[in-house]
């Protein structure tokens, strides 16, 4: 298929931080292109964002509906190829629902939907329509957290034995939510939000990343969640104990009052034979770790590392940052390559296919569900 993918985006007008950010990763490998959008609830701020955007009047919508229904409509050779969702949590179900029994390919950012019985629904959605369905857990984009995914699967590390996974912000330390700021007013609310506060926003991608790099599955949690803020009404601390399959263990630790930590997502795993540890905010270094023996310093773009790793590395030579925006693209890039595949009829490499998926999705959605049960609980743990 000799052009480029066109995208219509949902949310991300005006004012909004992350649908600049979507639109800037999927544009980085020059794969995907903007073509239309329902940038705002508001039709007129929707308007305003089209002509920021450089996009006809007739392709920038008052609505996601108005617009899955009119692209549809339009020719196959014109017609968006997928909707992106930047919307916040509550605005994630109906557009990604619409979307695939139209037919069209989605991404869409996390969480995947309000609650666990709208992500069920996207869930059968997408097997029944076999439509491709990205979530952005960008974090998963880092060549070095593919290498260090790669390095457990190949058993440089052993047996696993525990996971220690952190993701400390400072951001929300005082009560924000009674200003101006349009990022902690929905995130606060828990009609926009959902039932978990931190725990949604940020435990999610913690859960996520050690799923992912470590290949298992949380299958038990212990949690004592916290609203530190006077008159918050959704938790913004968490401390929770993990059981992994196989009889690893856990914890994972997230927080928005962590006063002065800015992006603080971390990982260690640790087996029998060897240890890794990775941190978001130097994301180009991973530390393998060996009994008795020196550390090994892995960087992206420097030496022999998996495909994967090299397949979400773009900057020669080595040295030069890969940060949050390629991370996301990485994302991007996999979802088209797969997208792609699926238009000439072949299936996707495992490399093409390697971003996360509605089923992750829902994972996440049961995952902060039974966390918050729990914490409400006094018994001590509860199986995911």
């Amino acid at each position: 298929m000799a052009r480029k993918l066109r995208m219509g985006m949902v949310g991300g007008g005006r004012g909004a931080f992350i649908g600049g950010v979507h639109r800037i990763a999927a544009a980085i490998d020059q794969e995907i292109e903007l073509v239309c959008g329902a940038f705002s609830s508001d039709p007129e701020k929707s308007r305003l964002s089209g002509e920021d955007f450089y996009l006809p009047p007739n392709r920038v919508y008052g609505s996601y509906e108005d617009m899955i229904l009119k692209e549809k409509e339009l020719p196959e050779g014109e017609r968006m190829d997928f909707i992106s969702i930047v919307t916040p949590n509550h605005v994630h179900f109906g557009p990604a629902k619409l979307a695939l029994q139209h037919g069209f390919h989605v991404v869409c950012d996390k969480p995947l939907a309000f609650n666990v019985d709208e992500a069920e629904q996207l869930v059968r959605l997408v097997e029944e329509t076999g439509l491709v369905f990205a979530l952005t857990h960008n974090y998963t984009g880092y060549p070095m957290v593919k290498q260090a995914k790669a390095m457990v699967r190949d058993g440089k590390l052993g047996k696993i034995r525990k996971i220690v996974v952190e993701y400390p912000q400072g951001w929300l330390a005082d009560k924000k939510e009674d200003t101006d700021n349009k990022q902690a007013s929905w995130r606060s609310d828990p009609a926009k939000s959902g039932m978990g506060g931190a725990m949604g926003d940020i435990g999610t991608h913690a859960e996520n990343l050690a799923e992912y790099v470590t290949g298992l599955k949380i299958t038990e949690v212990c949690a004592d969640l916290t609203s530190y803020v006077e008159g918050r009404r959704l938790d913004d601390d968490a401390n929770i104990l993990l059981h992994f399959e196989e009889g690893a263990k856990g914890v994972l630790h997230c927080s928005q009052i962590a006063v002065g930590e800015e992006n603080g997502l971390n990982i260690r795993v640790w087996g029998e034979t060897g240890g890794l540890e990775w941190h978001q905010e130097e994301p180009n270094t991973l530390i393998y770790k060996r009994h008795e023996q020196p550390a090994i310093i892995y960087r992206t773009g420097v030496g022999e590392l998996d495909p994967a790793a090299v397949a979400a590395t773009r900057i020669p030579p080595a040295g030069h940052p890969e940060g949050y925006l390629e991370a996301f693209a990485n994302i991007y890039k996999n979802f088209a390559a797969t997208v792609r595949a699926k238009m000439d009829g072949r299936e996707p490499t495992a490399i093409e296919s390697d971003f996360p998926t509605v089923r992750d999705g829902l994972r996440g959605m049961r995952f902060v569900e039974v966390v918050v049960e729990n914490s409400r609980r006094s018994e001590k743990w509860s199986r995911v």
